[in-house]
Parts: C-alpha cells; structure tokens; sequence
C-alpha cells in the first residue's frame, strides 16, 4: 500500500500541536494554508474514537473539495490516528496517524498516511502539500504559546 511519512518540529509543546489537528479554528487555519480557505461553518469535529470529522476546502477556482474521515485513537498529546478522505462516496480512506514527541523546547511530529490506489506522483504531490500545510502550523502553533 502506498504511505508517506513526513516529520517535522515545531516550536511549541506537543499539546499545542495537538490542538491545532483537533481545535476546528486552529485546524481551519493550517489545513489548506493561505491560499485556500476552510470556512469554520464547514468543519465539524467530534475528536474521540468512533467520532467523525468533516471540511470543506474552497480553492481559489471557486471549486471545492470536501473531506471526511473518522477518529479511531486519541491519545492526547502524544498520538491521533484517524481517517481521510476527499470522495465520502467511497469506502476507501487514508488512514493517518500522528506521533507527537517532546524534544528540547520542542514538538517532534511525525505524520504517515496511508494512501490506498495512490500512485508515486500522487504521493509526491500529497507530500509538497502537507509541507506547505506544516509550514502554516509551524507559525500557529509558535504564535500560541
């Protein structure tokens, strides 16, 4: 199965780069960067096992994609496992995990997702835009402590 996996540290406490995948302001303001815009009436986060989460992404063209996915473990600060996908329709999702690691003064985050039927472009592309994600919490979660 295809998988990426991309860590970074962030300047801020594990519980701060918790809340920014699981507070649905701090989650708007990442997820999509600045480019894109994640209107907070379009998420929805029932962050416990078995809860679920949904976003709409409104893209530059006016287009926009929206996502689902489940929470299956919430270990907070250290760990969120949960799922995704941008075709509800389908069955099929990604399933993501985060570790999140003290080190120093710092959060060491190490994302993996799974990525069923995706090709290695797809997952190029997939890992270009988490990093660009990544760069907007990095700011985030350095401005909340």
């Amino acid at each position: 199965m295809a998988q990426l996996s991309i860590t970074r540290t962030f300047d801020a406490t594990p519980q701060a780069v918790f809340d920014a995948w699981t507070d649905p302001e701090k989650f708007a303001v990442w997820f999509g960067t600045d480019g894109v815009d994640v209107p907070s009436d379009t998420l929805s986060m029932d962050v416990r096992p078995g809860g679920s989460w949904s976003a709409v992404m409104k893209l530059p063209d006016d287009t926009s994609i929206s996502w689902v996915g489940e929470y299956l473990e919430v270990d907070a600060p250290n760990q969120l496992v949960m799922t995704i996908t941008d075709n509800p329709a389908l069955d099929a999702r990604g399933v993501i995990t985060v570790d999140l690691t003290p080190v120093g003064d710092g959060t060491e985050m190490t994302m993996t997702q799974e990525s069923p039927g995706f090709d290695e472009g797809q997952l190029e592309q997939t890992v270009i835009g988490y990093n660009a994600f990544f760069d907007v919490m990095g700011t985030l979660v350095a401005e909340s402590e």
